[in-house]
């Protein structure tokens, strides 16, 4: 079904979490992180939408990084969750362990809100062990976003041959009275004074859009076997926090019970918090977005003889060749948003009619002073004409068409946005 302007759409975000996931790791637990792959129903291929953090030596994580994805009503959207136990740095995922997935539609995680569902080896039959998913959903009805930055001092000393290896966790309280995870830090280790790096997240995660709903910081000493100790918690809002609260004093709840005298574990400040709303690409649509489209087509000797049939730049006069085929696809996407349809087309790497020079900037219609195509229609013909009069050559050197867009757009800049003295 087309994706309208009448398709029922909006934005969900996903909040995932697992419990009891296999352990590969033979002296630590494993690190499991979650992919989502969406299934197209046209090539009938999964493509990876996104990825959550890597949450170390944790068999029942709780992911903070939410993925965002778009719910079209009207179609059945196919998602697979995916587990891996992710042990070295690469983005490729073939040489880490899985440790299970599961498959389910949109429309079933939106209609129940929260998704429950066991782990399954990759013939979606057999149980990955014990390993169970939960996917939490709700819609994003608030774009606003949230910088914060934090700093800590004279938190309590949990190692025995070192200091604290500290982060913050920030949880959301839910209107049933559970809580869920917003967003976590990275570990500062061996600090008793640690200062974590600014992060941004979604005020529809922090608090749903409501800046009076209680969220709870909790600071915890990190331990590479998973067993992290809780130094303190407090309470507190996002209204709070923008009113002029600064500083937090950690309370370890058992700590307070077993010693009257007991004051608390630290001191969290917050060095930053900014409120501002996250713009979309339609929101700048809305407020006059143009688009200059520049177009740079490569004619070195390396695309093939255009004569011959193997060539990237033969004219079949049945099927246009790639390069006909990316500008047409392009061109019929970025067109609408530039009012003018003037677009300049450039060349490189070819050895020119004119003069017998190689060169790597110069306009498809042989007007220097006036490289600009009315239209995608207007570059088609021009690149055309360009291919019977010039001679492919080399080498491959697209610097002087970045450098000439780079300039261009100086200059659209500085037309557009006057300095204020």
């Amino acid at each position: 079904m087309s994706r309208g302007v009448s398709a029922c759409v909006t934005k969900v975000e996903l909040t995932i979490s697992c419990t009891n996931l296999l352990n590969t790791d033979v002296t630590s637990k494993s690190d499991p992180l979650c992919v989502l792959l969406l299934h197209d129903s046209k090539s009938q291929k999964w493509h990876e939408v996104a990825r959550t953090e890597r949450v170390k030596n944790e068999l029942s994580p709780n992911f903070s990084k939410k993925i965002d994805i778009d719910y079209f009503f009207e179609e059945v959207q196919k998602l697979r969750f995916v587990i891996y136990d992710i042990d070295n740095k690469t983005i490729d995922l073939s040489d880490d362990d899985f440790l299970g997935q599961v498959e389910c539609t949109l429309g079933q995680i939106v209609s129940q809100k929260t998704f429950n569902s066991g782990l399954f080896n990759k013939d979606n039959k057999r149980p990955a062990g014990k390993g169970a998913i939960t996917i939490h959903a709700e819609e994003v009805t608030d774009n606003r976003i949230v910088t914060m930055s934090f700093h800590a001092t004279h938190l309590d000393k949990k190692d025995f041959l070192g200091k604290s290896d500290p982060y913050l966790e920030i949880w959301r309280k839910n209107s049933d009275g559970t809580w869920t995870l917003a967003h976590r830090t990275e570990v500062v280790k061996n600090d008793l004074n640690p200062r974590w790096k600014p992060f941004v997240v979604s005020v529809q995660a922090l608090c749903e859009g409501d800046m009076a709903r209680e969220i709870k910081f909790v600071c915890n000493d990190w331990d590479s076997d998973g067993s992290h100790d809780l130094i303190g918690e407090f309470f507190t809002t996002l209204q709070e926090i923008q009113e002029g609260s600064k500083q937090f004093q950690c309370i370890n709840p058992k700590k307070k019970a077993k010693k009257s005298s007991y004051k608390h574990s630290g001191t969290v400040v917050l060095s930053e918090c900014k409120v501002e709303r996250k713009y979309s690409f339609l929101d700048f649509v809305f407020g006059g977005l143009q688009l200059n489209f520049t177009v740079g087509i490569d004619f070195t000797g390396s695309n093939g003889d255009p004569r011959s049939p193997d060539s990237l730049h033969f004219m079949n006069p049945r099927t246009p060749n790639e390069y006909l085929q990316a500008l047409l696809a392009v061109g019929a996407v970025v067109q609408d948003y530039d009012s003018d349809k003037l677009y300049p087309a450039l060349g490189f790497g070819a050895k020119l009619p004119m003069n017998n020079q190689v060169s790597h900037e110069f306009a498809l219609n042989f007007q220097p002073n006036n490289p600009y195509c009315q239209g995608i229609d207007g570059i088609v013909e021009a690149y055309k004409q360009a291919v019977s009069q010039i001679q492919l050559w080399g080498p491959t050197n697209i610097s002087p068409i970045i450098n000439h867009v780079a300039r261009f757009a100086a200059k659209a800049q500085s037309e557009t946005c006057p300095q204020v003295a």
